[in-house]
């Protein structure tokens, strides 16, 4: 029989695919929409070098949630990834409260929904801190190298003694 406990590190793949994944479709999103579209809005909302800015929010989102996605640098990708989450909270979603589903009307085209608060955002962060705190799970590149490294201490102290 499979006891809780050894499924319990198996928690955090899911948190980290989510995360990956969201943040790579969201940059993506921008990418694909162009850069500069992306710059106009960040420059209606008084970011200082929208256009750079633009650049380095579509690369943060898509390097980052590559990295998360593969369990590599988890501690450093979350970073400017919380950085970018949190400018968002503040400059986009914060006037409308804090629920991200507003229905306000049901129409023959299907539900018509009010812009988001920063409910989302929120559970984003919450995500990465728990996978910068508890690490990045099974299946993770950094994982994979930090068992690598007793290996060649091993093969160095191995070679070091002939």
């Amino acid at each position: 029989m499979i006891e809780i406990r050894s499924l319990r590190r198996w928690s955090l793949l899911p948190l980290r695919l989510i995360v990956g994944y969201g943040f790579m479709a969201h940059g993506y999103a921008k990418l694909v929409r162009g850069p500069g579209n992306f710059a106009v809005i960040l420059q209606a909302l008084g970011v200082p070098q929208a256009h750079v800015m633009s650049w380095v929010t579509i690369i943060v989102e898509l390097a980052g949630g590559a990295a998360i996605l593969l369990g590599a640098f988890v501690g450093l990708a979350i970073l400017p990834m919380a950085a970018v989450l949190v400018t968002a909270m503040v400059t986009v979603h914060l006037p409308f409260g804090f629920s991200s589903i507003k229905l306000q009307a049901i129409t023959p085209h299907g539900a018509q929904f009010g812009p988001p608060g920063y409910e989302v955002d929120l559970l984003y962060l919450a995500c990465m801190a728990t996978l910068a705190l508890a690490g990045p799970g099974p299946f993770a590149i950094d994982g994979l190298w930090r068992r690598a490294q007793p290996l060649q201490a091993v093969r160095q102290e191995s070679d070091d003694c002939k």
